[in-house]
């Protein structure tokens, strides 16, 4: 059995690091972009200025509308106060709007947290790359996925819900059966362990076409 055990413990932490490795690359490329947009700045002026100098003001119109939908694909969208949550937040937000997913998001962070880093990234992204999963079975009018993140006196209350194929989830001990394989169910162990070791809270819930997943965490 400890053996069992082991080998258990560790893929559960194999697949953390690569859940991170993911997450990296993911907010890495999001920044590559933005730093990206700021090197060529100096560039987009001259070009405005050329314009401007021959009086072609429609070209300026044009050249602006063109920047501003560059800009707007990485613009910063949740400013929650945490970096580490603004960089996961933000990037797995782009990741669903790229996949046709509405986002809603609200959220704030005022304080600072005991919780780790490693812990919200995997959290977080568990949280959103199976809220996607499931967004994606959806005809694309329907794929919406709602975050809401704030204190609650001394707690930090996470919620992510998104809607469903219009079943209700069949649920087998604590968990809801996973239909994405096995790292989907190490990934919802792994959230499970996190927010045990903190002394936080977690409910998940199955209702009316939609899943649900809340967590409560201590930062006291």
């Amino acid at each position: 059995m400890g053996l069992l055990s082991k080998r258990i413990d560790q893929r559960i932490a194999d697949y953390q690091r690569e859940l991170i490795e993911t997450h990296y690359r993911e907010v890495d490329n999001m920044y590559r972009q933005i730093r990206g947009w700021r090197h060529d700045y100096r560039n987009h002026i001259q070009t405005m200025k050329a314009y401007a100098a021959a009086g072609d003001w429609e070209a300026i119109q044009r050249y602006l509308d063109l920047l501003d939908e560059d800009l707007t694909t990485v613009d910063t969208v949740i400013k929650t106060g945490n970096p580490m949550a603004d960089a996961i937040l933000n990037s797995k937000i782009s990741l669903a709007k790229a996949k046709g997913i509405t986002v809603v998001a609200d959220a704030q962070i005022p304080v600072r947290l005991r919780s780790s880093e490693i812990d919200l990234c995997c959290i977080i992204g568990n949280l959103f790359d199976n809220a996607i999963e499931a967004s994606q079975k959806l005809p694309e009018d329907q794929r919406v996925i709602r975050v809401y993140m704030d204190m609650k006196n001394t707690q930090l209350y996470i919620s992510f819900t998104n809607f469903t194929a219009g079943k209700k989830l069949k649920k087998e001990g604590k968990l809801f059966r996973s239909t994405k394989g096995e790292g989907h169910g190490f990934g919802l162990v792994r959230i499970d362990a996190i927010v045990e070791r903190l002394g936080g809270y977690i409910s998940r819930n199955s209702e009316d076409g939609a899943f649900t997943t809340e967590i409560l965490l201590p930062q006291l």
